[in-house]
């Protein structure tokens, strides 16, 4: 196991990564920018070295840096978090230029995954049932294909992910335009103004399966988990088990996904996401070659640490099983976003000026946030996830809801109040929703004060 490992990430990820780090007597060194000086995760770190600027393009994005405070500080890993470097295949050849192991998948898997017409390619090759659509096409080609396959359509960006580059397209009047704005989006945020074409499949549940996968080809897989609250395509509630799938479908998911990760030769965490229709077919959409946001839920039904596994496998440790793991229970997880749920979701930085987290069985907080924190308004806006598990999907909505209730988070307008109405609704307690929700119910909350 390693000695000393460097957490290339800020926020509540670094904080839970450090503390994993901890409990495995591994210690721990932070990074931060000047504008998370005297942050949580600088504090519970045992060294921390300041890499530049508030910017994330003069600091935690910047590769040299992050590397140079690795190697300073004699670390022998670098652990990526979520967002920022972590799906990064230069970083990861940086690191291993410079001796430094990086926990992830290797450099080869992450850009081909990265590639979402490549990894989609890959993964029909391996019989992953695939939504019917184009490899990279020009206007022209979209026209083309929208036409043989039918509207509606899905313009995508090929290179990134999160709802950038990405149009629904009704018409064939609404391709051209829509092609270009999409096309233009995704080159200013990935650099990469390829776009590829699918069938939109609608009303969909957007359900994906969490997975461990060890360097003997070892396949663990951890259940899914349903995702379809979402705002933009980003996510808001997550809960495992999906209140969609039966055990066959299920089985059948896990299957196709502990195939596919031999095919490819992935290592470690990783998640494989899936649309799901109405009829109970689904379709592999993309394969996030990192930890998710959300994996908190899948540890509650298994019982597993997903990071310490991580931290296990790329140390060169093998799975303790492989398989599919035992799970029970339910849980769910609410993020807490800095927005105005009541003005558009406005990023809400600013100062907390209270905070009481909830207790209570079967309640966690994962946050790195404390009274008289500064949320900054150059990065992410998630201050804090709260995960419930119960042994069932209703208990588990209650207790959500009361923990909710219990939490004082003052000083900025938080979701708060937005994911206990969710939750509330008819639609969410049946288990019915899908990902147009928000859409369809136009639900808005004033946020904390």
């Amino acid at each position: 196991m390693f000695s000393r490992v460097l957490v290339a990430n800020r926020g509540e990820i670094a904080v839970r990564v450090i503390r994993a780090l901890h409990e495995l007597g591994i210690e721990a060194v932070a990074v931060y920018s000047t504008a998370d000086s005297g942050a949580l995760h600088t504090r519970l770190a045992d060294r921390a070295v300041r890499i530049g600027p508030p910017s994330a393009t003069e600091s935690y994005l910047k590769i040299p840096s992050v590397v140079a405070a690795a190697e300073t500080t004699g670390c022998e890993a670098v652990h990526p978090g979520y967002g920022f470097l972590s799906e990064n295949p230069d970083f990861v050849r940086a690191c291993e230029d410079n001796d430094l192991v990086f926990i992830g998948p290797d450099a080869d898997v992450m850009a081909r995954m990265g590639d979402k017409v490549e990894a989609k390619r890959e993964l029909g090759e391996a019989g992953v049932p695939l939504v019917p659509g184009t490899e990279s096409v020009d206007a022209a080609g979209a026209r083309r294909a929208a036409a043989e396959i039918g509207y509606p359509v899905l313009l995508k960006a090929a290179a990134g992910g999160g709802g950038k580059g990405m149009r629904i397209v009704g018409s064939p009047d609404e391709l051209g335009p829509s092609y270009e704005r999409a096309s233009a989006e995704a080159l200013a945020a990935f650099g990469d103004g390829s776009i590829y074409l699918e069938k939109l499949v609608s009303p969909a549940r957007h359900v994906e399966v969490q997975v461990l996968c060890d360097a003997d080809g070892g396949v663990l897989t951890l259940g899914e988990r349903e995702c379809s609250i979402q705002r933009r395509h980003q996510k808001l509630i997550e809960e495992s088990p999906s209140a969609a799938l039966d055990e066959e479908t299920r089985e059948s998911m896990e299957s196709d996904v502990a195939r596919a990760c031999r095919a490819i030769g992935y290592l470690n965490a990783g998640t494989f996401e899936f649309l799901l229709a109405p009829d109970g077919s689904y379709y592999f959409i993309e394969l996030n070659a990192r930890l998710q946001v959300e994996h908190p839920v899948s540890e509650l039904v298994t019982g597993i640490d997903i990071v310490r596994e991580q931290l296990r496998i790329a140390a060169g440790e093998n799975l303790h099983a492989t398989g599919r793991a035992p799970r029970s229970g339910h849980a769910i997880e609410v993020r807490l976003n800095a927005e105005d749920p009541s003005r558009g979701f406005v990023p809400s930085p600013g100062v907390i000026e209270r905070f009481k987290p909830p207790l209570g069985p079967g309640v966690r907080l994962d946050t790195h946030i404390e009274e008289g924190t500064v949320i900054p308004p150059y990065y992410d806006s998630l201050v804090a996830k709260l995960i419930a598990w119960d042994e069932t999907r209703p208990l588990a909505i209650e207790r959500t809801l009361r923990a909710l209730s219990e939490f004082e988070l003052r000083g900025i307008p938080t979701t708060r109040d937005l994911a206990a109405e969710i939750l509330a609704s008819k639609e969410f307690r049946s288990g019915t929703y899908s990902t147009s929700f928000l859409e369809e119910k136009q639900l808005a909350a004033v946020g904390a004060p």
